[in-house]
């Protein structure tokens, strides 16, 4: 059985990813099973209930040498502790290739395009299989999820094509207020610790040197309500420290996305972060908040700048 996983802090496209690509190759005789590294958001709860559908389980550890499948990611620093001891024979994503080794030749599967869902639409066409209605709901929810409804600069064409066509099979006859119905979902907050806000939507990434890298979390928090996020600064600032220490890193931000109105204010932790916001970007924080403006992604916009602000002066 080929364990099929997306990165760690799963969002909704890593978990609705595995499920699909499994079943997907199940279909065409690959015995396949879907799990998850971690758990999971707000808006994915409400997913899998709208699809009549359990979480996968947590991944458990796998022996080396264990043959696996990657979705939604390929970097090692966003997957199991031990994926070089692994066997990667399949990669599905839409990120920028990472530091990814093998040890024999895999299948890769990269597309530029917002969400892996997109990228698995088109694997059912391609092996000539009829798109069930529950991966039709999944992939569709993944990618309003990934491109915000298409507010993100990582949407295409491809993405909303994508749409057009599993909206009907998914049975979803109103996008937008199925899209708002996940964003609400994503936004109930309620009483979770700040640790937990801070590591819903987190990855760690190298830059600069690659012999000797800075290694940087960076925190996305997606909602439609960002009053309530802010009026939890000093919780959320706490837990970017202490992960800051645990996890020995050169920084931390945090990114606060207005969803509806697609703007950007990111939590300041230190002088650190300050200077190489204020360097990378041109923007001067105030009381720990740095106003990007529209850079809401992530993937497009906040880890390219940071790169070429790190990179290696030649």
């Amino acid at each position: 059985m080929l364990p099929v996983f997306g990165h760690l802090n799963p969002d909704t496209d890593a978990v609705t990813s595995a499920l699909v690509y499994a079943r997907l190759l199940s279909r065409q005789g690959v015995e396949a099973q879907a799990y998850r590294l971690g758990e999971l958001n707000f808006e994915t709860p409400f997913v899998l209930r709208e699809a009549g559908l359990e979480a996968p389980p947590l991944l458990p550890v796998l022996a080396a040498g264990t043959e696996v499948a990657l979705v939604d990611h390929n970097e090692s620093a966003q997957s199991v502790p031990n994926l070089a001891e692994l066997v990667v024979t399949r990669v599905v994503d839409h990120h920028k290739l990472g530091d990814l080794t093998t040890s024999q030749p895999p299948y890769l599967r990269f597309e530029p395009v917002g969400c892996t869902g997109t990228i698995l639409l088109g694997l059912h066409r391609e092996a000539g299989l009829k798109v069930e209605p529950t991966d039709a709901r999944l992939m569709l929810s993944a990618i309003l999820s990934d491109t915000l409804h298409f507010r993100s600069p990582t949407t295409t064409q491809a993405d909303r094509d994508a749409v057009e066509f599993l909206a009907p099979v998914a049975g979803v006859q109103d996008v937008e207020a199925y899209a708002l119905a996940m964003f609400a979902a994503k936004s109930d907050l309620g009483d979770t610790p700040a640790d937990q806000l801070l590591r819903m939507d987190y990855k760690v990434f190298p830059f600069g040197d690659a012999a000797q890298p800075q290694r940087w979390g960076l925190g996305v928090i997606e909602t439609t309500n960002p009053a309530y996020v802010f009026g939890r600064q000093a919780e959320l600032l706490a837990a970017m420290d202490k992960a800051k220490a645990e996890d020995g890193l050169n920084g931390v931000l945090l990114s606060v996305i207005d969803i509806l109105n697609e703007t950007n204010r990111t939590l300041i932790l230190s002088a650190t972060e300050d200077k190489a916001v204020s360097e990378a970007f041109g923007v001067a924080s105030q009381n720990q908040v740095a106003d990007l403006g529209h850079l809401i992604s992530r993937k497009k916009q906040i880890v390219p700048t940071l790169e070429a602000h790190f990179a290696p002066v030649s």
